[in-house]
């Protein structure tokens, strides 16, 4: 991390929050080295008092300064946040920069008609762009994220990212950008579908007569455990699943409803439509 003095952050939202929080507990940037914009001034005074972090003035002169940026803006304040940085006088990439854009459905193309045009090619291949898809685990750290770089974004940029995005969870990388939809459907809009599931396992709990509280608590560690059990066993949901479905008992039971339903089907059809939403989104 070595090449890259600074980070700066455009957009001090929740994610990015997050983000700045597990890099100073992790160690992997310093206070002093982050820089930040947010719309909102409160929000900027507040990271600034909690995290000793740098406010810029605005958002060309935070890309000036940073060897590395992070864009954690909403994806409909993002082609004014990259048309900012590029028509301001003396816009240039003399030195290497590593983008990385975390705003959902604005694909990397979009990013480079805006950043690239007025830049020769040179200056673009000083500029990697490295989409990444993360989800709201991450705000506790025990997020999963999606990246994939542009042509320009050579290893080192790929691992420099990883370690920003390591330190708030998993990361994978993939070659294809499409494939990012398929992040989204699956991990992006996936603590939702968990939650649902939390929902459902809760109202079962109280129709059979626990507390609000206890169906509560019985249900997530249940989850939790659940996902440790496969994690450390390394064995396949299906096949845990089966050795907790004993013939003739009550998880069987249970299952029975959830097949006779299409349960299974149903929750496949869901994240394909979050798919298909994704690509929507990102034309």
């Amino acid at each position: 991390m070595d090449r890259y003095g600074k980070i700066g952050f455009i957009g001090a939202g929740n994610m990015g929050e997050a983000i700045i929080g597990a890099l100073i507990r992790s160690e992997v940037f310093s206070p002093a080295d982050i820089c930040i914009t947010d719309v909102s001034r409160q929000r900027a005074d507040m990271m600034q008092k909690e995290y000793q972090v740098t406010v810029m003035a605005d958002n060309a002169s935070l890309f000036s300064a940073c060897q590395m940026i992070m864009l954690a803006v909403k994806p409909q304040q993002m082609t004014d946040v990259l048309t900012e940085i590029s028509t301001r006088a003396g816009y240039a990439v003399s030195e290497r920069k590593l983008l990385i854009s975390i705003a959902a459905g604005f694909r990397m193309e979009k990013i480079e008609n805006i950043l690239y045009a007025p830049l020769n090619e040179a200056s673009r291949k000083n500029l990697p762009v490295i989409r990444v898809m993360p989800n709201t685990p991450a705000l506790v750290l025990s997020g999963i994220s999606g990246m994939c770089g542009n042509r320009h974004a050579g290893q080192e940029d790929m691992s420099a990212a990883r370690a920003v995005l390591a330190a708030m969870g998993d990361v994978i990388a993939f070659e294809e950008e499409s494939l990012l939809d398929a992040v989204t459907g699956v991990s992006g809009s996936g603590p939702a579908y968990v939650f649902y599931l939390i929902e459902a396992m809760t109202l079962g709990g109280i129709r059979a007569g626990l507390s609000e509280d206890r169906a509560v608590h019985l249900t997530l560690a249940t989850v939790e455990g659940a996902a440790r059990l496969m994690r450390l066993k390394g064995e396949s949901a299906e096949s845990l699943r089966k050795k907790v479905t004993s013939p003739g008992g009550t998880t069987e039971a249970a299952v029975k409803v959830l097949d006779d339903k299409h349960v299974r089907q149903h929750i496949a059809d869901a994240v394909l439509a979050a798919v298909r939403r994704s690509e929507e989104l990102s034309r």
